[in-house]
């Protein structure tokens, strides 16, 4: 049984294309290593479509027998990951490749590199199936949802940053690629990065193991240095989008409560997927003096977004310069918004990028973090009675429309399913008490609820409610007040 995982295992690998097939001796000889075990004896049976995982739970129970490994997970983990970096090319093999490839198309280069990252086990592919996400109708188009459960702990140890003398500092410092691992941080030995220059600065470029959609990528800043929002952002994005111009590209605030969790660290998140904020079409039309010819517009969408387009991206620079500029200093009291609480800044912005044809496209979400005694977490945040759904920031992701919610609404969501069909009060469970006035306000509306559409029903609800959560988090409102004072701004960029 043991010799047939070790062959199998290197099989992979070659069928893979992530080894040299001279090489088979010596990937056999580190196997051995690994699981200390004395001698292989090759089986004669060929094999093909190999199941990687269930090959690398044979080879993690022999080297448990053996006493190579303890039984925890993070072992088991770690040894998966050490005897697939037996066959990884080195960092600079994988950079000429991808930069042969990249030559002929960009896709070409991403597209290897995806696979290597999949093919390896760096990408988690058979955890994220676990996952559970789904997409829902609301009236500013269709929304998308994600329950993130294989990637939770990775996620856990993600938001660390840790001292000067740990090492690697944060995980999206260049010194994970080919990281064993420590307890408590994941093992990053099959990571394999590319360097890219944005804004004459040196940065890396890689994938997520557990990406929420597809080729869910990082670029980070080579130092580890904070996250900052200021002009230099939007010449990055677009830089980024010259060398990935089939990738959207975005960024979080540089502020807490709407920042995300790892914001000691300047990075920038992308991806081949069309975000829902994508899809949305232009409210109304704007002409900015001395920038008429790039076309301005506030966008039909629940927080406040404004567009810009051109193509040439250097025309688009100056003014969304301009805006971050205004909107940083921007007060109105009129709707109780204030960029500064005493001596600490409020504004901010959410940026989300791409390329659309020939041209270049560039959302500008507006936030506020400023916090009261009423609003803790945020007056332009997620509010006390949304938090049955969501109770963390609104980050980048959340403000495209792809809602990152908490895991436990997977159990929630089936708590509550089983009060509806069995005619149980949801304020006499714990699953579902926080969610009875939320649930009450829809479900009279269903004539027809069974086991074989109330999760679709609840999803669909969900959704509804996360839009009018973003609505809630709006700087300027929908209602009329609400989108005369966003036009007063607009009107700042002309002045």
């Amino acid at each position: 049984m043991i010799n047939i995982a070790i062959k199998k295992l290197v099989t992979y690998a070659f069928e893979k294309g992530i080894a040299n097939r001279r090489n088979k001796t010596f990937y056999i000889n580190k196997i051995l290593e690994i699981i200390e075990l004395p001698q292989y004896i090759e089986p004669p049976e060929e094999f093909n479509n190999i199941d990687l995982e269930e090959t690398l739970n044979v080879l993690a129970n022999c080297a448990i027998e053996q006493g190579a490994i303890g039984r925890r997970q993070y072992d088991i983990d770690l040894l998966k990951s050490k005897l697939i970096a037996i066959f990884m090319p080195l960092p600079s093999e994988v950079v000429d490749n991808f930069k042969k490839l990249y030559k002929i198309a960009p896709r070409k280069g991403t597209q290897w590199l995806y696979k290597l990252s999949q093919d390896s086990c760096y990408i988690k592919k058979e955890r994220i199936t676990q996952n559970i996400s789904w997409m829902a109708s609301t009236k500013y188009g269709k929304m998308e949802f994600y329950l993130d459960i294989a990637g939770e702990n990775y996620n856990d140890a993600a938001k660390r940053n840790s001292n000067y003398d740990d090492y690697p500092r944060c995980i999206f410092c260049s010194t994970n690629e080919g990281y064993a691992g420590r307890e408590n941080y994941p093992c990053e030995q099959n990571l394999r990065m590319i360097p890219i220059t944005l804004n004459k600065e040196d940065w890396s470029f890689r994938y997520s193991p557990y990406g929420y959609f597809n080729e869910q990528c990082v670029a980070a800043n080579m130092k580890h240095t904070p996250m900052t929002i200021d002009k230099n952002i939007f010449t990055k994005m677009f830089e980024f989008l010259n060398i990935f111009p089939h990738y959207f590209v975005g960024a979080n605030s540089d502020l807490p409560l709407i920042g995300d969790d790892i914001p000691f660290h300047e990075h920038l998140i992308g991806g081949y997927y069309e975000l829902p904020i994508a899809r949305a079409n232009i409210d109304k039309y704007y002409t900015v003096k001395r920038y008429e010819e790039v076309q301005t517009g506030i966008l039909n969408w629940p927080l406040s977004t404004i567009r810009l387009r051109h193509a040439n991206y250097t025309k688009i620079l100056p003014l969304a310069e301009l805006i971050l500029n205004k909107w940083l200093t921007y007060t109105d009291e009129s709707i109780n918004l204030y960029d500064r609480t005493n001596s600490e800044q409020n504004n901010s912005i959410t940026p989300i990028a791409r390329k659309v044809g020939d041209l270049y496209e560039i959302d500008i979400v507006l936030r506020n973090n400023m916090t009261t005694s009423e609003y803790p977490k945020g007056v332009f945040n997620v509010h006390k009675q949304y938090m049955n759904i969501k109770d963390t920031n609104i980050e980048m992701l959340d403000a495209a429309g792809y809602g990152i919610l908490p895991i436990r609404l997977m159990d929630e969501l089936k708590a509550i399913a089983s009060c509806l069909l069995n005619g149980n009060d949801l304020r006499n469970d714990k699953h579902t008490f926080k969610h009875a006035a939320w649930v009450e306000k829809f479900i009279l509306d269903y004539d027809d609820i069974s086991d074989d559409n109330i999760i679709e029903i609840l999803q669909n609800e969900v959704g509804k409610e996360f839009a009018q959560m973003l609505e809630n988090s709006a700087v300027f409102k929908r209602d009329e007040a609400g989108l005369q004072a966003f036009e007063r701004f607009i009107n700042t960029l002309s002045t």
